[in-house]
């Protein structure tokens, strides 16, 4: 077998399965048959009907899914021993508002994982092509390029959680405020509740409508805030559940105590905003001692210095 052909076959096969992905992803034109329409909602008393809606188009992207899934369950499950942590990425996962699953995550970790080492041989390989690189230095760039696509995701996973956390915060006030007006005009605070989160398009009134879902399914409402405020882990939010769960249990007036945690937010907010400001002042101070003071300086002393220059 010649050269060429032992890259024609392997080019040809990503050819043909390419092309059919291609295929498999363009829209019918034709509209759907009746007996489609109809299989769905016979689907407890028809054999046929549950044949019909579990064909599937005959298209790779499922059956590599399957295989890939397949072999990188041990490799999941190697992450997960070193890395562990399965719950925290759990709680991160809710708490950043994503629907994933840990297993989906661990997926794409060994994914940017794989993309850091191809980058990483890339490099390896160029600077042992330009002779300047050595072979063990070249080893060390493919680990660590593949030890930080492993580990960025985990990272930047935290950091939306963070994020999604601070929206929270900012929110809350507001939305303690809305709650007060329905309580004071004569609504229950489940009720209060529901309508903050159908006005409300924040992360908060999101939240608050996970709530309301379990409150519907059957759970307590003091029970569906407090696990509410223990997974997404946001101080004020936690305080908040804490004064309203025993008000709420014991009868107490909740205008009252949501107007003063209202109030005590807001005071929060604005000394964590001083505290900001103040730790920024430092920060502040280094545009204009490195840019700004120099060039005032540069402007100040150069004509004198070009003066200088012609009358010498």
């Amino acid at each position: 077998m010649s050269a060429a052909i032992a890259w024609a076959v392997p080019a040809g096969i990503v050819l043909g399965l390419g092309l059919w992905v291609l295929s498999s992803l363009v829209p019918r034109l034709r509209g759907p048959r009746l007996v489609d329409r109809v299989a769905p909602f016979v689907l407890d008393v028809s054999a046929d009907a549950r044949e019909l809606v579990a064909r599937r188009p005959a298209e790779p992207s499922p059956v590599f899914g399957a295989l890939a899934g397949s072999l990188a369950r041990p490799a999941r499950a190697a992450v997960s021993r070193i890395l562990g942590g399965d719950e925290l990425i759990a709680r991160r996962l809710r708490q950043a508002g994503r629907d994933d699953e840990v297993e989906r995550f661990r997926s794409r970790q060994l994914l940017a994982a794989l993309a850091g080492a191809l980058l990483g041989a890339v490099i390896a390989a160029l600077g042992i092509r330009a002779g300047t690189l050595p072979v063990v230095l070249a080893a060390a760039i493919i680990v660590v390029g593949a030890a930080l696509g492993l580990l960025a995701p985990e990272q930047l996973l935290a950091r939306a959680a963070r994020r999604r956390g601070a929206r929270i915060s900012e929110e809350l006030p507001t939305v303690l405020e809305f709650l007060t007006l329905s309580l004071a005009a004569g609504e229950g605070l489940a009720d209060a509740l529901r309508r903050v989160a159908r006005a409300g398009n924040g992360e908060l009134a999101r939240e608050l409508g996970r709530v309301i879902a379990e409150v519907n399914s059957g759970i307590p409402l003091a029970t569906a805030l407090t696990r509410a405020a223990r997974t997404l882990d946001v101080a004020s939010f936690a305080r908040t559940v804490d004064q309203l769960v025993p008000a709420l249990d014991r009868g107490t007036p909740l205008v009252e105590v949501l107007r003063a945690q209202a109030q005590d937010v807001r005071g929060e907010a604005q000394r964590a905003l001083i505290e900001s400001a103040g730790k920024k002042e430092v920060a502040m101070l280094v545009p204009l001692v490195f840019l700004i003071l120099p060039v005032t300086v540069l402007f100040a002393i150069f004509p004198g210095i070009l003066v200088l220059e012609l009358g010498f």
